[in-house]
């Protein structure tokens, strides 16, 4: 099995550890939720830094009409009048040996009431956790990211291929910045994501479709209730056709999800009824997200919400006359995956043993969307996530990450960095 040469021991060491907090808590005080300004200035102060690295840049303004008009456009949820897009190789010739690439965007914060001193992007530590919105999804993995190339920029070591960094936006809602990436060109022979994967290595995601249903009840004063039909009344049985069909979707689950109790969930995540407290709602409307299974077409996950909605409504003596509407707004993520042969994953799997010691790390699926179905499908680059943090922290209130955590992941991308774009002293 690889070791870690003394070359390689001295790369590892040289990681600047404080700067490389630093760095990540700075970048948590940028309240860059997706589609404000502080996303653009997130991407311009990362385009600086990379570029006094020594880094060839490709910073860019996107052209959304020709993106959202794109027969692939992944769809947006949010309100955006511009974006940027930001590539950087550094060293070697060619296209690139590895891209490390992260989004830096974030949902936003909730209720402030959640966080300590109502103050969710202070990126305050304690106990050797790092707090903030975005401290795990994942201002943390574009740290690393940035802290690799930088370490290797510091290092005048030369590279006989580039290492590609990629930084996003617009991932939250759809993936808007990875598909503006890919469609402008850039590629390379393999990717990491450093989205948190808890110390696993994933290789497969599970699509998610948005979508809205709108369903028609009938008004009335509430006094004289049962002259009108409630639109809550009438979605009861929407919703419990969803329920069964959650379950009946995920009967029998991709083998790579075995550790994933629901790798497809259905789930409706902002409901409003109604505009008068002593009136009969007339109009009922939800918004939800689908889970789309491996290898499942969009359009297929998207016709069995259809026929479960239709079968419900027929049996439905209101909704029979007074139809469901179902439209599909905002994300909509594909499923992606890795072949399970693929030697990026023993590669990922053997820096983080080099680095770490131990057993090789667990490979799984994960069961929400990310960019790497784009990264797989459209760019046609095999990718994975490798990164730092527990999803069960992104966008909850007190969102944090293990700083030993950080460490680790980072020297892990840092190593495979060096083997892959082939690291070696320079020339004196």
């Amino acid at each position: 099995m690889p070791t870690i040469s003394p070359f390689e021991a001295r790369m590892l060491d040289s990681l600047d550890e404080q700067l490389l907090v630093h760095s990540l808590v700075e970048s948590i005080r940028v309240p860059s939720v997706t589609g404000t300004a502080e996303e653009s200035q997130l991407q311009h102060d990362q385009a600086t830094e990379l570029a006094r690295y020594g880094c060839d840049v490709d910073s860019w303004k996107f052209d959304l009409d020709a993106l959202t008009a794109h027969a692939q456009f992944p769809g947006i949820e949010t309100d955006r009048e511009e974006g940027y897009g930001l590539v950087a190789t550094i060293g070697g010739s060619g296209i690139p040996a590895l891209i490390l690439q992260g989004h830096i965007d974030v949902v936003p914060t909730g209720d402030l009431d959640k966080w300590d001193d109502r103050d969710a992007f202070s990126g305050s530590i304690s106990g050797g956790v790092l707090h903030g919105r975005g401290a795990c999804d994942m201002k943390a993995g574009v740290a690393a990211n940035m802290a690799v190339v930088r370490t290797l920029a510091a290092s005048g070591v030369t590279l006989d291929r580039p290492l590609g960094i990629h930084s996003v936006v617009s991932e939250e809602d759809g993936g808007l910045g990875a598909f503006a990436t890919l469609l402008r060109g850039h590629t390379g022979d393999a990717a990491i994501i450093s989205e948190p994967t808890s110390n696993r290595i994933v290789t497969a995601n599970a699509g998610a479709l948005t979508f809205r249903i709108v369903v028609p009840g009938r008004a009335a004063h509430g006094s004289t209730r049962l002259e009108g039909v409630s639109a809550l009344d009438a979605f009861l049985p929407i919703y419990a056709a969803i329920a069964e069909l959650e379950r009946e979707r995920n009967a029998v689950p991709d083998a790579r999800f075995a550790d994933t109790i629901l790798p497809y969930p259905i789930s409706i995540g902002r409901l409003s009824a109604g505009d008068w407290p002593s009136s009969v709602p007339d109009i009922l409307t939800a918004d939800g997200r689908l889970g789309v299974r491996l290898g499942e077409a969009p359009e297929d996950a998207r016709e069995a919400l259809t026929r479960a909605i239709g079968a419900a409504s027929a049996r439905d003596p209101w909704l029979r006359d007074h139809p469901v509407v179902l439209t599909w707004p905002g994300g909509q993520f594909a499923s992606g995956w890795l072949d399970s042969e693929h030697p990026l994953i023993g590669q990922m799997a053997q820096s983080v043993v080099d680095v770490s010691g131990g057993s090789l790390p667990e490979t799984a699926a994960a069961p929400y969307g990310s960019d790497l179905r784009l990264y797989s499908g459209i760019g046609g680059i095999p990718t994975l996530h490798y990164g730092p943090g527990d999803v069960r922290f992104a966008h909850a209130p007190r969102e944090q990450v293990n700083i030993a955590e950080l460490m680790s992941v980072t020297r892990s991308l840092l190593l495979l960095a060096i083997r892959r774009c082939g690291a070696r002293e320079s020339a004196t």
